[in-house]
């Protein structure tokens, strides 16, 4: 269980005892110190949020006007060119390098579907610590409540959530599970925050502006989000290399068991998630 501050940033977490076999947290610990494993995995976080940033932008050309559609084509192009020059990353410089240039166009085209959709609600780039308008308090409680799902998961296979590749280690940060949280932030929070402003669930009034700027979600601004972030949760979706449909809350676990086989051997990879 879960305790978060108005902001949605992770205050407690009430759990039990600490589980899994010991031999799967020493793997995890030695594949810190091999570089080409931590660049792969890295490379598979980052090839992950990248390929459902190319599946969300293809989603939102569809439903566009021509002039969008254009605009949505061409931050294509580009995610598409990032994805492939992933491959060929060998540090971790280089990976965060691809993936911060893939981000900066993608949220271009957030911004674009956001001003289509005549909500008032607009996005013209990330804020945080704290967020300075609603789409950035929006996304940073759901990027929050989905870490603290991710975080779980990690635990209950056994695997250390604060030991990550991507992200560097800092005490108190759960390093791994931002890893995963990578290729959930478009897939999961992001994909859920434009249907809430499209379909009007969240608007300009669930949100509190504080004097010093900070923007954050009202209480019952909070109270709608988690009851449409519950009910997002139990869609099916398909799980491309499972060959079948979950439900979105089981995710977290999947992919924490799918990395928790590859770091003990049984999977030659780490597979992200991708949208279908």
């Amino acid at each position: 269980m879960a305790a978060l501050r108005r902001s949605g940033k992770l205050r407690f977490v009430v759990g039990g005892p600490v589980s899994g076999n010991v031999h799967l947290r020493l793997a995890q610990v030695r594949a810190t110190s091999d570089p080409p494993t931590v660049a792969r995995l890295a490379r598979s976080f980052v090839a992950g949020k990248l390929q459902n940033y190319r599946r969300l932008v293809s989603r939102w050309s569809w439903d566009s006007g021509a002039r969008e559609r254009a605009h949505f084509r061409a931050q294509d192009v580009v995610l598409a060119e990032r994805l492939g020059g992933l491959a060929r990353a060998v540090s971790g410089d280089q990976i965060r390098g691809f993936e911060g240039d893939a981000t900066r166009r993608y949220l271009k085209a957030l911004s674009a579907k956001l001003a289509s959709t005549g909500s008032g609600l607009y996005f013209s780039g990330r804020s945080r610590r704290p967020p300075r308008d609603p789409v950035n308090a929006l996304l940073s409680f759901l990027y929050t409540l989905l870490l603290s799902e991710l975080v779980g998961a990690l635990d209950a296979v056994g695997l250390d959530p604060q030991i990550g590749y991507l992200h560097g280690v800092r005490s108190g940060r759960p390093a791994l599970g931002l890893d995963l949280l990578e290729e959930f932030r478009p897939a999961f929070a992001d994909r859920l925050a434009v249907r809430l402003i499209t379909r009007r669930q969240v608007r300009p009034e669930h949100f509190v502006i504080t004097p010093g700027g900070a923007c954050f979600l009202s209480d019952e601004g909070r109270e709608a989000v988690i009851g449409d972030y519950e009910s997002f949760r139990e869609e099916d979706v398909p799980h491309l290399l499972l060959g079948r449909s979950v439900p979105r809350w089981s995710l977290p676990s999947v992919q924490a068991t799918l990395l928790a086989r590859h770091l003990r051997g049984d999977l030659p990879a780490y597979p992200p998630y991708v949208m279908s």
